[in-house]
């Protein structure tokens, strides 16, 4: 083996090499390559006595020079630097790559086999070709089998007299907690539309219990699994209590889930203070914290945060763990929106529930519409066939009250039937205030009127506030109606058109007078024209009746006056008044 001295020359030009070869040739060992990037790297792996530069590659020996008396700088970079030729061999690498790649030299080693063969993510799917085909920075993203992600960034670089370049510097830079971080946000995104999503068939098929428990079901579920918490509590909040009642509790002490809390900043503990904020809670050290209260058994930290819909608090979700300072501010950020995806799973099963309740009240309304007319032609025709039995035949009379009981007894049925099949109870949407609603519960009323469509519609709006109506079509009807239940207590309100098909209103209040002897008389007079040829309204006023309502009427107007008349106190009346005896 020659002992000369080794001289590496870096040089183009045929001419240029003769020369340095026949000057040196007998002197030292001679080693020529054409691309001072390939000289580097030959640099990098044996050893020389010198080196010749040509003119040609003197500026970038110069810059390259520059880099590589910063190497340090690049060897201790988090970050990957590597120099490629172009058929991605490795020319030079500093020690970031060389940890990633498990070896303690890269040169003349293929970059992707260095990297263990990882998979190329994209955008661009041939970096490397197309930095080096377009003359322009090209990037990419690498997945290798051990799940580490890289960005790679491919810089050509231009030697002198090169039309196209030939060689790339690449810096890489591990971007595996990013893509971790992405992918888990993607995983909690998707778990929050799974949580109570459902076929429309297997949502008939479930009861709205069984939905909320697949919904508890799930959230724990994706809580362990997913986000990796072990001890749960949810809390959603009761706004009429500002109460915080306990939906599950998963490793948490029972004395603790039981724990009354409302949303209050102070002596209600984290969950209490998130909930009267909306501002999340890292507690690190469960010892030092003021606010803590005992949640899991020997919990040394815990992560609280507001369970919210529109900007409102509807709960709070609460986790703990066994470790102080368990939880980061990662932890915290995933939380926030797994917890966003809760608050609309609460919501939707909420509006589930109100939908359920909805939909019964409609259809328990719509069937007891459909029976009401005829249930009150049954007492009409009832009381008529009653009346011609009175003092003759007791037994039909007794049987005939029955007939009225059951009848009457048909609406409770089927409204108690209605509240049974509603998940809560079905309460008719009311515009009025819960005071009026309170005022006419329970009191029976009678209206007559010859119009059917009349007598429907006092059912559909009277009955949604807790009264008990009944109609008749004409006075005759009505006056048996108002007899028979007199045993029972009467009517509270007896409203009456002052045109009825067999009598005028006056004449209707007269008899009624006969019948009820009370003061003041619970009628109310309805009326639809402006021209009363019978002076019906003028003479019951002159009688002392208190109420006309003038169609079409309003319904606050209906509501006000027949609750009026239906608290008026009442004392017994001998007889009828004189102004009415001598008008």
């Amino acid at each position: 083996m020659s002992e000369n001295p080794r001289i590496l020359l870096v040089c183009e030009s045929d001419k240029a090499v003769e020369e340095m070869t026949g000057r040196l040739g007998d002197q030292y060992q001679i080693e020529v390559v054409t691309s001072l990037m390939r000289g580097m790297a030959l640099l990098r792996r044996e050893a020389f006595e010198g080196v010749y530069v040509s003119g040609l590659h003197l500026r970038q020996a110069f810059e390259l020079g520059r880099l590589l008396q910063n190497k340090e700088i690049l060897e201790g970079m988090p970050d990957g630097v590597v120099m490629l030729d172009s058929e991605n061999t490795i020319l030079w690498a500093n020690a970031q790559v060389r940890r990633w790649s498990h070896r303690d030299r890269l040169e003349g080693e293929n970059f992707y086999k260095a990297l263990h063969s990882p998979e190329i993510l994209g955008p661009d799917f041939c970096p490397f070709h197309t930095a080096l085909a377009t003359g322009s920075a090209s990037s990419s993203t690498l997945r290798t089998a051990e799940h580490q992600f890289y960005h790679v960034h491919a810089a050509p670089v231009f030697e002198p007299d090169q039309k196209f370049p030939h060689h790339l510097i690449v810096t890489i830079r591990d971007i595996t907690r990013e893509m971790m971080q992405k992918q888990k946000l993607a995983a909690i995104h998707q778990a929050g539309m799974e949580l109570a999503d459902l076929t429309p068939e297997e949502l008939y098929q479930m009861s709205v219990q069984e939905r909320i428990e697949l919904l508890k079901s799930n959230i724990l579920h994706f809580t362990k699994d997913l986000l990796n918490f072990e001890m749960v509590e949810i809390r959603i909040l009761d706004p009429k209590t500002n109460r915080l009642e306990t939906l599950l509790a998963l490793g948490m002490e029972p004395e603790a889930a039981g724990r009354v809390l409302f949303a209050q900043p102070q002596n209600n503990g984290v969950t209490g203070f998130v909930a009267a904020t909306g501002k999340s809670y890292l507690c690190e050290d469960t010892s030092e914290d003021p606010l803590y209260l005992e949640g899991a058994s020997n919990a040394k930290s815990s992560l609280t945060v507001p369970l919210t819909l529109h900007d409102e608090v509807i709960g709070t979700f609460n986790v703990e763990s066994p470790e102080p300072r368990a939880f980061s501010e990662s932890d915290l950020q995933f939380l926030e929106i797994f917890t966003r995806d809760v608050a609309v799973a609460l919501n939707t099963l909420e509006l589930l529930v109100a939908e359920k309740a909805s939909t019964a009240a409609e259809s328990v309304e719509a069937i007891h519409s459909a029976v009401a007319l005829p249930v009150d032609e049954i007492l009409n025709e009832a009381v008529n066939v009653m009346e011609r039995y009175i003092g003759h035949e007791p037994e039909v009379v007794e049987r005939i009250q029955r007939i009225l009981r059951n009848a009457r007894d048909i609406k409770q049925v089927i409204q108690s039937v209605g509240k049974e099949m509603s998940p809560v109870q079905a309460h008719p949407q009311v515009t009025q205030v819960e005071a009026e609603e309170v005022q006419l519960r329970g009191r029976h009323i009678l209206l007559v009127d010859e119009d059917s469509s009349v007598r429907s519609s006092a059912h559909a709006l009277l009955e949604r506030y807790g009264c008990i109506v009944e109609t008749a079509p004409n006075g005759a009807q009505a006056i048996f109606m108002v007899r028979n239940l007199m045993d029972e207590g009467g009517y509270d309100v007896v409203l009456a058109d002052i045109r009825l098909p067999d009598v005028s209103g006056f004449d209707f209040m007269l008899q009624l007078k006969e019948i009820m002897k009370v003061e003041p008389l619970p009628l109310i007079l309805m009326t639809g024209f402006g021209y009363d040829p019978g002076h019906s309204i003028v003479n019951a006023r002159k009688a002392g009746i208190k109420a006309v309502l003038y169609k079409p009427f309003r319904l606050d107007q209906l509501l006000k006056t027949v609750e009026e008349i239906a608290n008026q106190p009442r004392r017994a009346a001998d007889s009828p008044s004189k102004e009415v005896e001598n008008d």
